[in-house]
């Protein structure tokens, strides 16, 4: 019986407002919260609700047969504490159900596991918390930021305690070998290694509406044929969420073809689905999958030049970690808050020049005309928390001398 492994990531980050050179030092507000709220508000009108009711049915109707994964950021979760409650309840409603499995990953969608261990670390502790605190689950599997994996990566996250981890089934990284079956990490060879098929997620992704795609119109019968004819044990679809209402609009049919899905899979027979951490104990690893280089889910080069790939991102991110020494000394919620929404990957991702055949991905909800004005926001803003950030470590070591000498 072949595996389908379905799993969906669900992240939004908290969009800077316009801050100027003139607001340093005045201004220390950097959210802009009606933007937040709007698309907040919108994404849930038109994929979380309506997709999550969705896929409850099907669990209902299946009697449990269909199963799928989940992962959703620590700042998605506070958008929907604060602008839609309703869609946290909705996820509570699904894993509540048995068939569906929270993974782990880093708090703010954040590219730490590229700065430093003891960074990644603590993003990954505070996620866990919060899925803990939320849904009353602890997360077995892990699923990096974008899917960033490296040998090194994947010994950090075995170290932490997690069976399973996703990562991108690369072809420059696989080789001759196919991403349909489990493996195990270089790393850490008791890491299982769940990789994305990305050929047949990005039929659903990306090509599902285009009318110029030879299968186009792609029907849940010939995608669960194509599923069956894989060579291999397990098909891992990964996909954002926001793939079903916001990439592929309603009007598209993708709402009815992930009702019907489901059922087209289920009905052939030689097809079952699972959570990834079924998945990967269900299926023993063929091999040790070698990455001495960081890879990622984005892009045609499937690495990490989205983020980090020209010098307004490096010195973006150079500054931003610079930084973390003095906000950890000064062990302060509210200081804390703003250091993991200025780590969210999202803000170095608008900083891409890399604007040919994946511009249509990198302007994705983003507030920003350049990636020069987007650099030049974020360090106003950064600016300004730095300054915040000395005069509250001086405040703090001039209470210190003060209580000394009493």
């Amino acid at each position: 019986m072949k595996t389908v492994c379905l799993y969906f990531q669900v992240h939004q980050p908290w969009r800077l407002k316009t801050y100027r050179f003139f607001n340093i030092g005045k201004d220390h507000n950097y959210l802009d919260d009606l933007t937040n709220r709007a698309i907040m508000q919108k994404i849930a009108r038109e994929c979380y609700l309506p997709m999550n009711a969705l896929f409850l049915k099907v669990i209902k109707e299946s009697k449990g047969a269909f199963r799928c994964s989940f992962s959703l950021t620590g700042t998605v979760v506070e958008q929907f504490r604060l602008y839609a409650p309703e869609v946290l309840d909705s996820f509570r409603a699904l894993v509540d159900t048995g068939c569906v499995e929270l993974l782990g990953e880093t708090y703010s969608h954040s590219l730490a596991a590229l700065s430093s261990k003891e960074d990644f670390a603590e993003q990954v502790k505070a996620h866990s918390a919060m899925l803990k605190r939320e849904f009353g689950v602890k997360p077995k599997a892990f699923r990096n930021t974008e899917l960033i994996y490296s040998d090194e990566i994947g010994a950090m996250v075995g170290e932490m305690g997690f069976k399973t981890m996703l990562a991108e089934g690369a072809k420059h990284v696989l080789g001759w070998k196919s991403p349909d079956f489990v493996y195990a990490g270089a790393g850490d060879q008791s890491l299982r290694l769940l990789l994305r098929n990305y050929k047949l997620s990005d039929d659903i992704a990306f090509r599902f509406s285009n009318q110029g795609w030879s299968e186009y119109p792609l029907t849940a019968d010939k995608f669960a044929g194509w599923l069956s004819q894989e060579n291999g044990e397990v098909v891992n679809l990964f996909m954002d969420y926001e793939t079903f209402g916001e990439h592929q609009k309603a009007s598209t049919g993708i709402f009815e073809f992930m009702k019907s899905l489901p059922k087209a899979i289920l009905k052939r027979g030689d097809l079952e689905f699972a959570t990834v951490s079924e998945a990967a104990a269900k299926h023993q690893p063929v091999a040790v999958l070698h990455c001495p280089h960081v890879m990622s889910w984005a892009d045609e080069e499937r690495d990490v030049t989205a983020w980090l790939g020209n010098d307004l991102q490096n010195e973006a991110f150079g500054k931003l970690y610079s930084l973390k020494e003095k906000v950890r000394a000064l062990r302060n919620a509210d200081f804390d808050y703003v250091w993991n929404f200025l780590q969210t990957s999202d803000h170095f991702y608008y900083m891409a020049t890399k604007w040919l055949s994946d511009g249509d991905v990198h302007s994705y909800f983003n507030p920003y005309g350049s990636s020069y004005e987007a650099f030049i926001n974020y360090m106003n803003v950064f600016s300004d928390f730095e300054i915040e950030v000395d005069k509250a470590l001086a405040a703090k070591k001039k209470r210190k001398t003060v209580a000394a000498k009493a």
